[in-house]
């Protein structure tokens, strides 16, 4: 074997969501942005910082609502330590069917996706009545971290 066939590597890629995030100091972090809590993106709903004794650092406190579970998380985290915030998409597609519990959607470039779960709750039964009523329906996606939901209609 030559010396370039033995040095010569092929590696996979994969994707587990991690990747989709950045480090950010946990003090930079403000209410209303994002946050990964518990291996979960969050949107900062509350926080506070607190001093502890004469050598202790200052710690954030910080509560998070889950992006696609509405979850309520919590974590306490020193100010100069690093938090990963996710990086969050929204993206805007025209539903065209529903199957079996699944969203039917498709984008201005003919592009279809076909594994984004209609929503329980409220806007799940509003995306099935304008769909039932044959409207013109958009729904935006949210995608964040390998996961895709669907949060907002509109429909004509």
């Amino acid at each position: 074997m030559s010396d370039d066939a033995q040095h010569e590597h092929t590696f996979d890629s994969a994707d587990a969501g991690a990747s989709k995030t950045a480090p950010i100091q946990c003090s930079a972090l403000r209410k209303n942005g994002f946050v990964v809590i518990k291996g979960r993106p969050c949107k900062i709903v509350d926080m506070s910082t607190s001093k502890t004794g004469k050598h202790g650092h200052a710690k954030v406190h910080l509560v998070g609502i889950d992006i696609f579970t509405s979850k309520k998380l919590e974590e306490l985290c020193p100010s100069t330590h690093n938090m990963d915030v996710p990086e969050v998409k929204k993206e805007r597609w025209t539903l065209i069917n529903i199957d079996d519990g699944f969203l039917n959607l498709v984008d201005n470039d003919g592009k279809e996706k076909n594994y984004v779960k209609v929503p329980e709750g409220e806007l799940g039964e509003k995306i099935q009545e304008a769909f039932d009523a044959d409207k013109d329906c958009t729904i935006e996606i949210q995608i964040s971290m390998g996961e895709e939901a669907a949060i907002k209609l509109d429909a004509a």
